[in-house]
């Protein structure tokens, strides 16, 4: 079998099944959508299980133009995108008697093209971490974002969600443009796009003021999918646009597509050491503190919205991982290195399931507001849940707990895993400034947590209680996977830190392939 071929087939099963999807969507049958999720879970799992299977230990030139390359790095990153986007796919299941969305979600009767949106943007990701030259790495990033501008817009029949739609898009394609200059910059101070060959010639060459400035502009382009400061503004309006379960989506999808693309161009540029020149150092430094900072105030004067809150979170969550990142890029030393790649990759895991149990249960709680695919959004709509609901209001504690970092979680372990490697490099004051800010965070978690347990439970607006919660297991299974996960990696800490070892391990080991010069 080609080499290529058998590098690509994850990539492949989601595209193949997402072109399948789309077909289905000419269909106007519920039978035919409620098939749709089932078919999408479908090839997320052949895509986990072609990782799981490859694990070897040995890195691989997928092809002779070494465009592909596939590690142990890429393939943690693949299978991490596969089970996590079996999760997301799982919050967006149809629960409605037509099989056109559930309490949060309304994509009408185009649920194969939605599902086939979400293959398609997870299979960017897998783009994203097998590329070694710089056109596919593009390519990737803009594969896994295009499908989510239509995902926001299409979420629920809202003028909101169409809003939030087109300041995305307008954004997402000033961050494209950014990152284009920079790939040309970088393009024409060595003469090639191959990100190996880029290595190779910068590992016995100080890096030039214009390879600075592109990697400048990449930094930048990069920022507006991790939601870094200052490319974050739009966080707010298009989380709280979007339906629930687009929204977790986002919280996950561009923010790793943007970590693994700038691990891959930082590992270039640096000639493979890692050990950045002292501007890139300073930069990541300032973005790390801003971020984290930033995003924090902003989520504490957010007065009602979850939403809002949770995409503050969002904000202030890539500034923790920035932490680890200026660690990397700020020594020789290969153990700190390889501490702060487990850290962002841990950090990239425990995020994604402490974010799916939050907004998988603001899909089942129900809204005070009579609109269409709106579930819970807002503190009110929260409050005296804990009666009514207390095991949902219990996985949003355990959530926000996690989100924190409190001990016996997950978050508290990822925390831990971006701060040691960066006390380890001397970025002391960067350490103070990221505990200072998971402290300061609580003052909007712990605000979500007392609505739930200490607020009465409110009524509409004709003093009657308010609807059902939704009944939809697929969601609930997934709230609870994330809960259990949640506390189990904050205890036990098994398989995930042992893959996250081998994957950092292999990317930092990783050797040039060729010795062309």
């Amino acid at each position: 079998m080609n080499e290529l071929f058998r590098a690509m087939v994850p990539e492949i099963v989601l595209c193949v099944v997402a072109g399948i999807l789309i077909l289905m969507g000419v269909s106007r049958s519920p039978h035919v959508r409620r098939f749709c999720p089932v078919l999408a879970i479908a090839a997320l799992l052949i895509a986990a299980l072609t990782q799981l299977s490859a694990f070897n230990g040995h890195a691989q030139i997928a092809d002779k133009w070494q465009t592909v390359r596939i590690t142990e790095f890429a393939r943690y990153v693949k299978l991490l995108s596969s089970v996590v986007g079996i999760l997301l796919v799982m919050l967006a299941w149809p629960s409605d008697e037509d099989a056109t969305g559930n309490a949060a979600l309304s994509f009408g009767s185009e649920a194969g093209e939605f599902y086939g949106l979400m293959l398609l943007s997870i299979a960017g990701i897998f783009v994203v971490a097998g590329a070694s030259d710089i056109m596919l790495l593009f390519l990737g990033i803009e594969l896994a974002s295009i499908p989510t501008y239509i995902m926001v817009s299409v979420s629920r029949p809202l003028a909101v969600a169409q809003e939030a739609g087109v300041k995305y898009f307008f954004l997402g394609a000033m961050a494209a443009a950014l990152m284009l200059f920079g790939f040309s910059y970088l393009y024409g101070t060595t003469g090639t796009t191959k990100l190996d060959e880029i290595q190779f010639k910068l590992a016995s060459a100080a890096i030039t003021p214009w390879q600075t400035l592109a990697v400048i502009m990449l930094i930048g382009g990069f920022a507006f999918k991790m939601a870094v400061v200052p490319l974050h503004a739009y966080v707010g309006d298009v989380y709280q646009g979007a339906a629930t379960p687009v929204t977790a989506f986002l919280s996950y999808v561009p923010k790793i597509s943007g970590f693994v693309a700038l691990l891959k161009v930082l590992f270039a540029v640096t000639g493979g050491g890692w050990l950045a020149s002292p501007e890139i150092i300073k930069l990541i430094w300032v973005l790390a503190a801003l971020t984290m900072t930033v995003g924090n105030i902003l989520g504490i004067v957010q007065a009602q919205n979850v939403k809002r809150m949770l995409a503050c979170s969002s904000i202030a969550h890539s500034g923790y991982m920035l932490v680890a990142v200026a660690a990397l890029i700020s020594t020789a030393d290969p153990n700190i290195q390889n501490d702060a790649l487990r850290g962002i990759l841990f950090y990239l895991t425990a995020y994604a399931i402490m974010n799916i149990g939050a907004f998988g249960v603001l899909i089942l709680l129900p809204s005070k507001k009579a609109q269409a695919a709106t579930s819970a959004e807002t503190l009110e709509d929260l409050a005296g849940q804990g009666t009514q609901h207390p095991f949902l209001a219990l996985a949003m504690a355990v959530s926000c707990f996690s989100l924190i970092g409190l001990p016996l979680t997950v978050g508290f372990f990822g925390k831990i895993f971006l701060i040691v490697p960066a006390w380890e490099a001397q970025l002391n004051w960067l350490v103070v400034i990221l505990v200072i800010n998971a402290a300061i965070s609580a003052a909007y978690y712990l605000r979500i947590v007392a609505a739930m347990f200490l607020r009465p439970l409110a009524t509409d607006a004709d003093g009657e209680a308010r609807p059902a919660a939704e009944r939809s297991l697929p969601v609930l299974a997934s709230v609870c996977v994330s809960m259990v996960a949640v506390l189990w990696l904050g205890i036990a800490l098994p398989a995930t830190a042992r893959l996250t070892t081998r994957a950092t391990t292999a990317a930092h080991m990783e050797k040039i392939a060729t010795a062309t010069p």
